[in-house]
């Protein structure tokens, strides 16, 4: 939204400065993006006078001057046709930047004569394209900053251009009078009274509207009326300066009023030419195979549906986002029908988006302009026209009605301090809230209709908040508990995520963090891919589904670290997963990926490729960090992406805990990830959660008698597993047996039986083991796994 100082102040009575009126737009929420002053540039020069003039020794076409200024009498050298003696200008001394020739001065010679500066033109001062010969003022005293003399005698040649950023909830602010609205209520002016008057209509309006029934919700209210025997042609000069400010290309008279109304008061308009529309007007939806010729020259295809404003030839006019070449006015334009209408937001931004096409129009009404200011933005155009064309108007032809927006909420004085922080007295709230336009009616205030971003109470309290300044916030520290242990804030879910992520980070894991929305094909690699978690307005074409997983985004990340010439990556990412698109079918996991080899390069051999024997202990250990049970057990039930004979579920039962193993390959081919790659995924609300609940841990349970470890070796067949012996030498004797592991496995012995080494640690409690107790244990540890495996004790 762009502006002027001067148009601003149309609505605005102020003394504030510039920097003072966009220091307060910007504290207000309207961002001031660009503020271009004229006068910035022109602060250095100062007001001259020639005394004599004579002609250059050696050009026909120079002059040399003296020049009488604040610094005394200096000669400057000069080509204007203009120069001569008594003629007060503006000069540029050594040292000043002239910008319309982007040079800074200094004392030059021109044809062997020394000149101390330059008699400036209006083009070389970016004033205007006058560059026939230099400045001449009327008046003026010597040595007076040239700038000083704009501001008391032409301050439309030094009027600031303000640019401000309109958030999409403010639409009032679209509008020259809604800025300055904010700022009176800001303190920085009054807000100047609108005049607002019907006139009077002198015949009936030879063009009738009509609105189709199918589309009355979209086009609620749509008033007009033709002025005849109007004189169009170039706009005044002080409307046609005031668009140029601001980037707009007059066009005639009666556009840049259009114009002028929708940038000053936030309410577009159109004017059709009446010789050239067929009969009456009639609001209704596109056909199919319908186009229009639009006033920016293209040719647009109509979607069906799409509102059009049609005569008896067809669509004249886009409605509410571009008018049709055919209807539009001219020089030549005799006969007008002025139009003002209020349109759905919905409907008018998805015609717009359909067709691509980006106008004033569309900008406001898709954001909301004001509804009740339909036939008051009808007057007082129809009022301006008629003072700067001329002609009779006809009495105005409605159709529709203007919508009810009224909406009124309670204003809780207290909730200012509680929502924002801000103490402000009850008076101060109220007077702000009128000042903006709202109606108070005891406690409740009526909003204002132009402003339907207001929802609700607590946006009463933003208002007042957003009008005194955010600036008056204080930093306090929060209020201490009155006596005991505060309650914990974190849900036990977020506690557990937090320690998992910990203990991830622990390991030597880079988290990441990657988006919740990945590629239709990458999520059909992992049993996605379904309607029921597209979404349905990607942001790109790799973004159009809900993962189902976390191992797509880390892999995705894995490829382009070998791009890059990473080949060794130990990443994890904690987030949720999306088994439909319903708020309750979404879980919580944390997933490790691995690629490539475990140390770096060394001299000693340690290197060697990951495996699935990493994933698993690095799952058990973030399982064990969230407080799974130490014992569980491994199936082979695994998703399609994992490797089936290299991977493996942790579970309690049915209940599985986390995932780990080798990714299958042909996935990791699809996404261009270079192997091995293995990875774990623990689903942390799977985990049980202690049924008796306590803010203490158990007390540390340590036995003073000495620890005894006995190691086992068992031949089994080549089927058994580790876990399988491991689990029932611990079930040997549960109250002695602390720990069992496996330490070392060999294969290759006579009919393909293989070697199981384990470790089991005896711990007493109440008295030292003698050999005969410890015999006898180590009898039952080799009983059970026999019995279990089928195995023997290696001899």
């Amino acid at each position: 939204m762009k502006f002027t100082l001067s148009w601003l102040k149309e609505h605005l009575d102020t003394a504030a400065s510039l920097d003072e009126i966009t220091e307060a737009l910007t504290d207000l929420g309207l961002e001031v993006e660009e503020v271009f002053d004229p006068a910035a540039k022109l602060r250095g020069f100062t007001l001259a006078k020639i005394e004599h003039a004579e002609q250059h020794p050696d050009a026909d076409r120079l002059r040399v001057l003296r020049v009488v200024t604040d610094e005394g009498e200096k000669q400057v050298v000069c080509g204007a046709p203009n120069a001569r003696a008594g003629l007060i200008g503006v000069l540029a001394k050594p040292g000043d930047y002239v910008p319309g020739i982007d040079t800074t001065l200094g004392i030059g010679k021109i044809r062997g004569i020394e000149s101390h500066g330059m008699m400036a033109s209006e083009r070389e001062l970016e004033l205007s394209e006058e560059h026939d010969g230099i400045i001449e003022l009327p008046s003026g005293e010597v040595g007076q900053r040239f700038v000083d003399w704009l501001a008391a005698n032409a301050p439309e040649k030094i009027d600031p251009m303000i640019y401000i950023k309109i958030t999409p909830n403010r639409p009032d602010a679209l509008g020259v009078r809604g800025i300055a609205r904010d700022l009176a209520a800001r303190g920085l002016g009054t807000l100047k009274p609108l005049a607002q008057s019907a006139v009077e209509g002198r015949f009936a309006s030879p063009i009738n509207v009509t609105i189709a029934p199918e589309i009355a919700a979209k086009a609620p209210y749509f008033s007009g009326r033709v002025i005849r025997g109007v004189k169009n042609g170039p706009a005044p000069e002080w409307l046609q300066k005031r668009l140029k400010a601001i980037g707009l290309r007059p066009i005639n008279t009666l556009v840049d009023v259009t114009n002028l109304f929708t940038y000053d008061l936030n309410r577009p308009l159109h004017v059709f030419d009446v010789a050239k529309v067929a009969g009456d007007l009639l609001v209704r939806p596109a056909t199919p195979g319908e186009e229009i010729l639009a006033l920016d020259g293209k040719t647009y295809a109509l979607p069906e549906g799409a509102m059009v404003i049609a005569d008896q030839n067809g669509p004249e006019s886009i409605a509410g986002i571009m008018g049709g070449e055919h209807s539009g006015c001219s020089d030549e334009t005799t006969d007008v029908f002025l139009e003002s209408a209020y349109w759905d937001p919905i409907a008018i931004a998805a015609t717009g988006r359909a067709m691509k096409i980006n106008s004033d129009a569309r900008y406001r009404f898709e954001r909301g302009v004001d509804p009740t200011f339909t036939r008051p933005g009808l007057e007082l155009a129809t009022q301006l026209i008629l003072d700067l064309c001329g002609g009779e108007p006809s009495e105005v032809v409605e159709a529709g009605a203007v919508p009810d927006t009224s909406r009124a909420y309670r204003l809780d004085p207290a909730r200012t301090a509680s929502l924002v922080g801000l103490d402000i007295p009850e008076a101060m709230q109220r007077a702000t809230l009128e000042a903006l336009g709202f109606r108070m009616e005891g406690d409740m205030a009526q909003v204002p209709t132009w402003r339907p971003d207001v929802l609700g109470e607590a946006d009463l309290v933003e208002e007042i908040a957003r009008i005194a300044s955010l600036t008056g916030l204080e930093g306090k520290p929060l209020p201490r508990p009155r006596a005991g242990v505060p309650l914990p804030i974190l849900t036990p879910l977020q506690v557990r995520e937090s320690a998992a992520r910990r203990q991830a980070a622990a390991l030597g894991y880079n988290e990441c963090v990657t988006y919740s929305f990945i590629a239709e094909e990458a999520a059909k690699l992992f049993g996605g891919g379904a309607d029921a978690v597209r979404v349905e307005n990607p942001i790109s074409s790799e973004m159009t589904h809900l993962r189902p997983d976390l191992l797509p985004g880390l892999l995705a990340a894995a490829s382009r670290n070998q791009a890059r010439g990473f080949s060794d990556l130990a990443l994890f990412e904690i987030g949720p997963v999306f088994a439909a698109g319903e708020p309750g079918d979404q879980a919580v996991q944390l997933t490790g990926l691995l690629v490539g080899s475990t140390t770096p390069r060394d001299p000693y051999g340690s290197r060697r490729k990951v495996d699935l024997y990493d994933a698993k202990a690095d799952a058990e250990a973030v399982l064990a960090s969230i407080g799974a049970p130490a014992k569980s057990q491994i199936n082979r039930k695994l998703d399609g992406w994992w490797h089936p004979g290299r991977a493996g579920n942790i579970a309690l039962g049915p209940n599985v805990l986390a995932t780990f193993g080798e990714v299958h390959p042909k996935v990791l081919k699809a996404l261009d990830v270079k192997g091995p790659a293995v990875a774990f995924t623990v689903q942390v609300a799977n985990v049980p959660f202690p049924k008796v609940k306590t803010a203490t841990r158990a007390a540390l349970d340590i036995s003073e008698l000495q620890a005894v470890e006995r190691d086992f070796a068992f031949v089994v067949g080549p089927q058994v597993e580790a876990l399988t012996l491991v689990n029932a030498a611990a079930g040997a004797d549960k109250a002695l047996i602390e720990h069992v592991a496996v330490f070392d496995q060999f294969t290759g012995l006579e009919g393909g039986q293989k070697s199981i080494a384990i470790t089991a640690r005896l711990q007493p409690r109440d008295k030292t083991l003698t050999d005969a107790e410890i015999e006898a244990v180590s009898q039952k540890i080799i009983e059970k796994v026999e019995k279990a495996t089928g195995g023997k004790l290696r001899a």
